[in-house]
């Protein structure tokens, strides 16, 4: 499996890697969470899935 770090891939090869969690239809209609919003820090290389993730936890369990 190839790394997903940010200093391992493009933003090209992370927005594919984002498009391969969201099917066409991506069963989030009813749902307030957008993975391309929740991961654009990701995209632009600002932030780690892991880094994301955690916040993401965090905030659910508050």
């Amino acid at each position: 499996m190839k790394s997903t770090l940010i200093k391992d891939t493009t933003k090209e090869e992370r927005i594919a890697l984002i498009r391969e969690w969201v099917p066409v239809d991506d069963g989030l209609n009813d749902c307030e969470i957008d993975l391309w919003d929740m991961y654009r820090d990701y995209i632009d290389g600002k932030k780690e899935i892991a880094e994301i993730n955690a916040e993401f936890q965090a905030e659910y369990y508050e």
